[in-house]
């Protein structure tokens, strides 16, 4: 085939897929008369395709999506325009499904479309070429962000540099769970002694009161049990004890005061170590962040993923929490998991509680996997990332 027929989907796997399985010369998106006006879609379009090493001609036809006489005459149209066409029915919605289904009905071209319980092709109508057809695909993680219109970039993490501190993670959440009920102060007296000043080099010697100011004016003691344990794992070093007077240690190097200053980035590295070594995903990225506005911006609008894998043409979302899980943050996951991949994307949430009966409840209303500290403390996470890919849903 030289052209395509693609129906326009408000999901983006959808519209790109059979293009990157067929490799047309052409694509004709038949979607609302607004959208074939807004240059908006056709840019992020050409800008994804071009990601992909690819430049078909793009068209943009509009049609009356709800008027089924009036799109059933807009695809004949364009299909004798286009003699050498085929058309993909896996996106669109149903009235305009509906549609194609009656100008199929009346006409010869091929039409196929995609399954994604199947991970195949079908040939719907006189397209033998992808009869059971396995799709060949494979997306890293990047390629979902440009595909709905944002960009990645590093957050919190750089990745490229964790290759680095794979034997560090395993004992360092050992150290978490061993001290996972006072995990927070723990932090916070490493934040309190070991402060960083705008404009200056990072200090990797931290030197501060044996007791500090904690939040709500609580006053939080040296933890020395666990700057003990932080020596042990050869996170620093030189540490030095003073009772009730001062406290002095090193860290290894930067990255290493970084993570140890934070909160979530124990459990976050544990679960990124874990997807990892599980070889269950073809990419694997932790605080990745999404640019909506494409530009590096303070205030551009951006989401920050703790998370994120991709198999194939599937993304895996998991988000991590040391604490409880609340409402809004299944919500705010559910949402990004269906913006990005729509149907073909599953997601998770990590907690290190033990979840309850009512967030377990919400997460399974909206299709959301939950790993617990029960599930973390048996080393069982393997276990249940496999069982998450093998769901059907």
């Amino acid at each position: 085939m030289d052209t395509l027929i693609e129906l326009l989907d408000e999901r983006p796997l959808e519209n790109v897929l059979g293009v990157e399985m067929f490799r047309p010369k052409r694509v004709v998106y038949i979607c609302p008369e607004a959208t074939a006006s807004d240059k908006s879609t056709a840019n992020r379009l050409r800008t994804y395709f071009s990601h992909r090493g690819l430049s078909p001609e793009l068209v943009f036809v509009g049609a009356s999506i709800y008027d089924s006489d009036a799109m059933v005459k807009t695809l004949c149209e364009t299909a004798a325009k286009y003699p050498d066409c085929a058309m993909d029915i896996t996106g669109g919605t149903d009235a305009v499904l509906f549609a194609a289904g009656r100008m199929s009905s009346e006409s010869r071209i091929p039409v196929f479309t995609y399954s994604r319980r199947m991970n195949s092709f079908y040939d719907i109508c006189n397209a033998p070429f992808a009869a059971g057809l396995k799709c060949s695909v494979e997306y890293c993680v990047e390629d979902f962000f440009i595909m709905a219109g944002g960009s990645m970039r590093i957050g919190r993490v750089d990745n490229a540099i964790l290759k680095h501190y794979m034997g560090d993670i395993d004992p360092f959440f050992e150290l978490y769970l061993k001290y996972r009920r006072k995990w927070t102060d723990i932090v916070t007296y490493i934040q309190r002694v070991s402060p960083g000043e705008p404009d200056k080099p990072v200090s990797l010697l931290a030197r501060g009161s044996y007791t500090v100011k904690g939040e709500r004016n609580a006053r939080i003691s040296a933890p020395e049990d666990a700057l003990c344990a932080f020596r042990d794992i050869g996170f620093i070093d030189s540490l030095e004890i003073t009772p009730e007077s001062t406290v002095s240690f090193r860290f290894r190097d930067e990255q290493i005061r970084k993570i140890m200053r934070d909160v979530g980035s124990v459990l976050e590295l544990y679960v990124y170590k874990a997807c990892l070594d599980s070889g269950l995903f073809d990419d694997v990225r932790t605080s990745a962040v999404v640019d909506w506005e494409r530009d590096r911006r303070q205030n551009a609008v951006s989401n920050e993923l703790d998370i994120m894998c991709s198999k194939g043409v599937m993304p895996v979302f998991i988000s991590c929490k040391t604490g409880e899980v609340k409402t809004e943050a299944l919500n705010e996951l559910a949402i990004l998991r269906d913006r990005f991949g729509g149907k073909m994307a599953k997601a998770a949430i990590v907690t290190a509680e033990r979840g309850g009966a009512a967030m377990r409840n919400r997460a399974g209303e909206l299709n959301i996997d939950v790993i617990d500290l029960g599930d973390l403390a048996k080393g069982s996470i393997n276990k249940r990332l496999t069982a998450l890919m093998r769901k059907v849903k």
